[in-house]
C-alpha cells in the first residue's frame, strides 16, 4: 500500500538517498564528471525542497515528486520499487492538484520517456541542453489525456 504526503524536515537524506540510487539506475548516459557535478547541485536543494512522498506501509520513502506551479521538476523511484505503482501513484497525484500538469525528461532516458506517453503526456517540444546547459537533450511534455484515446 502506498500513500503520498508531503516532505518532512527528516525526510531530507532519504530524497537525497533516493535520487542517487534512481539517477544511478536510470541515468547511465550521464558523463561521470556530470554526475558529480549534478550531484553536488542536488545536495545542495533536495534535502530541503518542498516534495510529495510516496511511502510503504512503515511510512518510509520510497519515492518523490517535485511541483513547482503547474511543472513537475522531479519524479524518482527507488530502483527497488520500479514497476509497482509508485510513479503512477505520485503523477495521479500530481495531476489531481494539477490536470494540465508538464513536465521534462531527458530524451536518453527511455523508460521515463515510456512512463510519460503511458501515463498521457505528450511531447510539446524538445531542447538541446538541460536546464544547466549540459549536453543532454530534454523532451517538454504535458498532460494531453487525449493522447490516451
Amino acid at each position: 500500500m502506498i500513500s503520498i504526503r508531503p516532505a518532512r524536515a527528516a525526510d531530507g537524506a532519504r530524497l537525497l538517498d533516493i535520487w542517487r540510487c534512481a539517477v544511478d539506475a536510470t541515468h547511465d548516459f550521464l558523463d561521470p564528471a556530470d554526475r558529480q557535478a549534478i550531484d553536488a547541485e542536488v545536495s545542495g536543494f533536495l534535502p530541503q525542497s518542498p516534495a510529495w512522498l510516496a511511502t510503504d506501509a512503515d511510512d518510509r520513502a520510497v519515492g518523490f515528486m517535485l511541483i513547482d506551479g503547474t511543472h513537475m521538476d522531479a519524479l524518482f523511484i527507488d530502483p527497488a520499487w520500479h514497476g509497482k505503482g509508485v510513479g503512477r501513484a505520485l503523477v495521479d497525484h500530481g495531476l489531481a492538484l494539477h490536470p494540465a500538469m508538464t513536465t521534462d525528461v531527458n530524451e536518453q532516458n527511455e523508460g521515463a520517456v515510456t512512463f510519460y506517453e503511458r501515463m498521457g503526456f505528450a511531447r510539446t517540444g524538445r531542447s538541446e541542453r538541460d536546464g544547466q546547459g549540459r549536453p543532454y537533450p530534454l523532451l517538454h511534455l504535458r498532460h494531453a489525456p487525449e493522447a490516451l484515446k
